[in-house]
């Protein structure tokens, strides 16, 4: 059910700091997405494309979103384009690896998925251009010299996730108004984790609550890490979003730990809600930016995209299972409710 678009969310103070930035970005958005007529002639080459992507959560929907803008583009596999996709558990070490297949490839271009993929990446070439379809503060992460101005070979959408992250804290508060400790899961081999981290303790000193962060590696068992969750008495959970997967919600519901993500696909896996940018989206926008760099853009001239909007959704199967009321009024600010 699709409840109506999300104009008040919590934290409205939150709100009122990004517009002036957002405003900007909307600059730059147009000025990428609105290619002439003229510049959206179907390629007479054979393009082809790699897309890097984390093996979980599950790529399959991305990948078709960033088909569907590719094909509004002009490119339809088969025809003059050929996908070459490579998803690689959260190593470090496995990501590199598949990113230098990609570029052993000889591939025309990178699209890629998550901060961890888009650092690879770049760690595999400086000369294939590679556009991020979202990626966590790329100017903290080191993926960019700034968002006007990307100055190397990377260029695309930021996905804002730690300057949303903040939000997902006051959702918490909203929702259960008793919690007093936020607990933190987040990959620690990625850089994007400091800036992510850094915001939620941000946010919660202000909503009065303590923040206890674990950090985890995808190669290690789960089990450890809801342990120690557990022993720090922690009131509700917040997952990093490329690392959200199933199991851990799971894990997460049998704890009776309410999990919050930052990215869409976590409700649907168990999740109690989700808020921030929409991967689907970044992934259809992201062909804007693939087409004008086959057409000769350079990607340190294109400038990076901030997210202009951010989706929350509920999942209500799992606020009955926790025993979680959600008011009418959080109920009418989603964007979408799981029942």
């Amino acid at each position: 059910m699709i409840a109506a678009a999300m104009t008040q969310t919590p934290g409205r103070q939150f709100d009122n700091e990004r517009t002036h930035r957002r405003r900007e970005m909307l600059g730059v958005i147009g000025a990428v997405l609105a290619w002439p007529l003229a510049a959206r002639a179907q390629p007479t080459r054979t393009v082809t494309i790699g897309v890097l992507t984390l093996a979980s959560p599950d790529p399959e929907p991305l990948v078709a979103a960033l088909r569907e803008g590719l094909r509004a583009a002009g490119y339809v596999e088969g025809r003059n384009l050929r996908l070459e996709i490579r998803a690689a558990a959260g190593r470090p070490d496995l990501q590199l690896q598949k990113a230098a297949e990609l570029v052993g490839l000889k591939v025309d271009l990178i699209v890629t998925f998550f901060t961890p993929a888009a650092l690879a990446a770049k760690q595999a070439t400086r000369d294939i251009p590679v556009v991020m379809a979202g990626a966590g503060d790329p100017v903290e992460s080191g993926l960019v010299a700034s968002l006007a101005k990307p100055g190397g070979n990377v260029t695309g959408q930021s996905s804002g996730g730690a300057e949303v992250a903040g939000k997902s804290v006051e959702l918490i508060r909203e929702v259960i108004p008793a919690a007093r400790r936020l607990g933190v899961l987040a990959d620690e081999s990625d850089p994007f984790v400091k800036p992510y981290v850094d915001q939620i303790r941000q946010a919660a000193r202000g909503a009065g609550m303590a923040v206890e962060p674990v950090m985890i590696r995808p190669e290690l068992p789960l089990e450890a890490a809801f342990r120690t969750l557990t022993d720090k008495h922690v009131d509700a959970l917040l997952i990093q979003g490329s690392i959200a997967r199933k199991e851990m919600l799971d894990l997460a519901l049998a704890h009776r730990l309410p999990a919050v993500t930052s990215i869409r696909l976590g409700p649907a896996l168990g999740a109690l809600m989700s808020y921030g940018s929409d991967y689907f989206a970044l992934a259809r926008e992201s062909a804007a930016y693939v087409d004008k760099i086959l057409k000769g853009a350079k990607p340190a001239d294109l400038p990076v995209a901030f997210p202009t909007k951010f989706v929350f959704i509920i999942n209500l199967k799992t606020a009955r299972a926790l025993g979680i009321e959600i008011s009418p009024t959080m109920l009418a600010r989603a964007d979408e409710l799981i029942e």
